[in-house]
């Protein structure tokens, strides 16, 4: 095994609820407003909950050949598209690599189960002979990052991980560890999420998942407040570009931040709630520090997973606590997911580049719709117009059901 190597993000390519690409998605946060409204991609009335953050204005020809987006469902598209608004970022050829020394890792909770839901209609109406023929690869779960091998003919490590809504946050811990150990030198990660179909939104609607602030859509998604009751479904997708930096250096890469550390645990304690102690979130934190030796002290800022639901909230405000102690208390935290709900796959990516611009622009964003902080989340949480710094170390946490907690540790660049 070689040395472990740096790992610096290069690229960055988003499609979310509050703009699309580098610079839809800063001007979205700048704005500090959120994208969520009454769900218009089919009728909600059916359902407890009626809000979403859907992405409005995609379009898959801006992005994708014609003929090529129509063979894909939503998902694949997101994640092609994504990919390529990220490697024109980084200013990157795929054709000129070595393709075996390229890979892509991606996460996704539901992958392209919206289409499936739509096919069955179909069946149902007309028939198997109705059915799309590509519905079996569509519903194949490894297509988000198999259709980004064969978009850019990349022959490295490839593999789609499903866990829940942590699933983006472990891809980029994942491909961070490919190229670290010498598996890879560039690697395509993040997540993607394309859920708004009634059978999937109405299953978290039955177990009341999620907000029923039907009357104040905006509102609904509201991390860490007194008033919150539930997430927010979201779709969207992130990938970064993610090499080995000694060859990032080389051909002048415009470099982000760095990837220094990784850490992932399991409650083992409920399907849907977290541990009430909040240990194994704060365990994945301790692994991330752990990684290269960072001190609690040392990190400036945290991206927290922030779902705006009773139980996640609470038990992320101790797990801070936890390993941070009274440094938990200074340290800045936002919950992003205020702006553009909750993508569940895709989220950890999203706030993964979320990351990776608050550390070049030197901002970090606020906590969106905080307006009466819950008594037992007390951290130094960001509220208003955000906050102009330079923190040297980020942390990122996404959490999700399962149990499965993940944290990224991130580098200022420089």
């Amino acid at each position: 095994m070689v040395d472990a190597r740096r790992v610096v993000v290069t690229g960055i390519g988003a499609i979310t609820p509050i703009g699309i690409g580098i610079e839809g998605l800063w001007n979205g946060l700048r704005a500090s407003t959120s994208a969520v409204r009454t769900l218009t991609r089919f009728d909600p009335s059916p359902f407890r909950c009626h809000v979403a953050a859907e992405v409005n204005d995609f379009r898959s020809e801006d992005h994708l050949e014609a003929r090529r987006a129509k063979r894909l469902d939503r998902c694949s598209q997101f994640s092609i598209a994504a990919a390529r608004l990220a490697l024109a970022d980084a200013h990157l050829d795929l054709r000129r690599e070595n393709p075996d020394t390229c890979g892509a890792m991606m996460g996704t909770a539901l992958g392209g189960v919206a289409k499936a839901e739509a096919e069955h209609g179909r069946y149902l109406a007309e028939g198997v002979r109705a059915v799309d023929p590509g519905l079996a690869l569509t519903v194949f779960v490894g297509a988000a990052s198999c259709n980004l091998a064969i978009e850019f003919g990349i022959t490295g490590p490839n593999i789609t991980n499903g866990m829940s809504c942590a699933s983006g946050a472990i891809a980029i811990g994942e491909a961070y560890r490919a190229i670290r150990l010498g598996e890879a030198d560039i690697m395509l990660a993040g997540g993607v999420e394309a859920p708004l179909a009634p059978l999937s939104f109405g299953a978290f609607a039955v177990i009341r998942a999620m907000s029923t602030r039907n009357d104040d859509p905006a509102g609904a998604s509201r991390p860490f407040d007194r008033e919150r009751d539930g997430f927010v479904m979201a779709e969207g997708a992130a990938i970064l570009v993610l090499e080995e930096r000694n060859r990032a250096l080389a051909r002048g890469a415009p470099i982000y931040l760095e990837i220094c550390g990784y850490g992932i645990s399991n409650d083992a304690h409920h399907m849907t709630a977290p541990r009430p102690d909040g240990s194994q979130a704060a365990r994945a934190m301790r692994t991330a520090l752990a990684t290269e030796a960072v001190a609690p002290h040392e990190v400036g800022y945290i991206n927290a997973h922030g779902s705006s639901t009773p139980l996640n909230d609470p038990t992320e405000t101790s797990a801070i606590k936890q390993v941070f102690g009274e440094h938990a208390y200074r340290v800045a935290v936002s919950g992003t997911k205020g702006y553009y709900g909750h993508a569940l796959g895709a989220s950890g990516a999203i706030e993964a580049a979320i990351c990776a611009l608050a550390s070049s622009r030197k901002w970090l964003p606020p906590t969106v719709n905080l307006s009466d902080p819950d008594p037992t989340c007390d951290l130094n949480y960001l509220r208003g117009s955000g906050r102009d710094a330079e923190p040297e170390y980020l942390l990122s946490n996404s959490f999700g059901f399962g149990g499965i907690n993940a944290a990224l540790l991130f580098r200022r660049n420089g």
